[in-house]
């Protein structure tokens, strides 16, 4: 999008595909700002396995921990890969203790930096037990010669890596001593995270990482609904939507869902059921992606996403099947942080405006209450930067303009309801904080932490959640 390349940041999950060493790999980027992090945290429902990169230099990030914490409760296998080894930064061993602090997991290193900052001159395979270096003074290309070395006592050696000899041995003696060997089922259970160093901008120790990832990544695995659990290698299919995009052709104004298939296989033009609508589909232009570039596709098996064209028929969780009726669970919308009334800047574009706040709101990365005292329109995000790239596309995609006011809000509650009379009550007392989000649910919109613990206790029978799924 313009306005990502106008910042330098991702704002949206972004999709593509590739087949690398025989392999069909599905990339789900997320972004990294914590301000975008409900997205991230939606779009790990979808994955089987995560690659997690770290600032060489920042080390772990708070939005990180929180993303750990996600895959920690799903117990989604983790990689991290130590990024920008081309400049300075922490000591490697200071930053392999704080991944293992903060992250709360066990980690491993696979490769291992050979010098960094301006002498970074590449990396040690510890699976292959192979040297990869750069080619050229200006570190820009892989060296075409990979160099094998089974003895790291070889003369040979300080051939390649001289100044820094000595000190890559301590290394990497102290890296065998201090970490266990590698066992791929500790990855897989979500107990150790391998870890991998490089420079993504030079294309360095990306090779490593992805050929030791399609050797001991997961293939797609079991998915959880409300009836069952589904296998992927069963023959009916199935998947649910995860994502919402709209206008990813600039050209066409048109909106995609994009859905991950859980089981059996997805053929183009064949009905399915959305089990949500109750009513059978047909897609005649699913899409595939790499990057901004789609094409269509006739089949797509377990583990891929596709790209289904919306008219309004989606939301983020629909599940579709060959006639089964079931919900794929797990895919929450959590409670915003921040909030503010969205009013209308130009009277003559009002259509637009309400056109654009849906189907952004669609998207899943802001969530839209409206009050039922008064009908004022709140949207509620996980972070500031968000109002601004909302205000930006309703101006540039949909050519409505609007502006914000302040509005002291605490958090977005949802409600589960055990006593009637006591929902009734609560309705009169607190009949100003009541809105409806987008699906026609009822929430409470509590404006201070104090305001929320004192309906907590007078109104027992009355649960509120900070996830819609509950």
């Amino acid at each position: 999008m313009e306005i990502e390349r106008q910042r330098g940041i991702s704002v949206s999950t972004s999709v593509m595909e590739f087949e690398y060493g025989g392999c069909k790999v599905n990339i789900l980027d997320t972004p990294g700002h914590q301000d975008f992090a409900e997205d991230t945290y939606r779009t790990l429902t979808a994955v089987d396995s995560v690659i997690i990169v770290v600032d060489h230099a920042k080390g772990v990030e708070a939005q990180t921990r929180k993303l750990m914490e996600v895959c920690r409760m799903r117990r989604t296998p983790v990689i991290v890969f130590v990024n920008k080894l081309d400049r300075p930064g922490l000591d490697s061993f200071d930053l392999l203790d704080e991944l293992e602090r903060e992250l709360q997991i066990k980690v491993r290193p696979l490769s291992w930096p050979i010098s960094e900052g301006p002498t970074f001159k590449g990396v040690y395979n510890l699976m292959e037990e192979r040297l990869f270096l750069f080619s050229d003074e200006q570190r820009q290309t892989v060296a075409d010669e990979v160099v094998e070395i089974s003895d790291l006592n070889s003369p040979e050696l300080d051939k390649y890596i001289k100044p820094f000899t000595s000190k890559f041995l301590e290394d990497i003696e102290l890296v065998r001593e201090v970490y266990p060997e590698f066992n791929r089922d500790t990855y897989l259970s979500g107990e150790v995270a391998p870890v991998f160093f490089g420079s993504a901008l030079n294309n360095f120790g990306v090779k490593e990482l992805l050929e030791c990832f399609i050797k001991i990544a997961p293939h797609p695995r079991s998915s959880r609904t409300d009836v069952r659990e589904v296998q992927p290698t069963e023959d009916k299919m199935s998947g649910f939507v995860f994502k919402r995009f709209a206008n990813l052709d600039p050209n066409h104004r048109n909106r995609i869902a994009f859905l991950k298939i859980c089981s059996g296989v997805f053929e183009r033009n064949k009905p399915y059921l959305h089990v949500g609508l109750g009513k059978t589909m047909r897609f005649s232009s699913p899409n595939a992606f790499l990057a901004d570039k789609k094409s269509i596709v006739d089949f797509a098996y377990p583990g891929d996403i596709v790209g289904l064209p919306d008219t309004g028929s989606f939301k983020i969780g629909d599940t579709l099947t060959e006639g089964e009726i079931m919900r794929f669970q797990g895919i929450p919308s959590f409670s915003p942080e921040l909030f503010r009334y969205v009013e209308n800047a130009d009277p003559l574009k009002s259509k637009q405006l309400a056109k654009g706040l849906e189907q952004l709101t669609d998207e899943g990365v802001a969530q839209l209450f409206v009050l039922q005292s008064n009908g004022r329109k709140v949207i509620g995000t996980v972070g500031a930067l968000q109002f601004e790239v909302i205000q930006y596309r309703l101006e540039h995609e949909y050519g409505a303009r609007c502006r914000y006011e302040g509005i002291t809000l605490h958090k977005a509650c949802w409600m589960e309801v055990e006593d009637r009379k006591q929902l009734d009550d609560f309705r009169l007392r607190k009949a100003n904080n009541l809105a409806r989000d987008k699906q026609g649910r009822e929430v409470f919109l509590a404006d201070s932490p104090y305001s929320l613990q004192m309906a907590i206790e007078k109104f027992p029978g009355i649960k509120f959640h900070f996830t819609s799924e509950f």
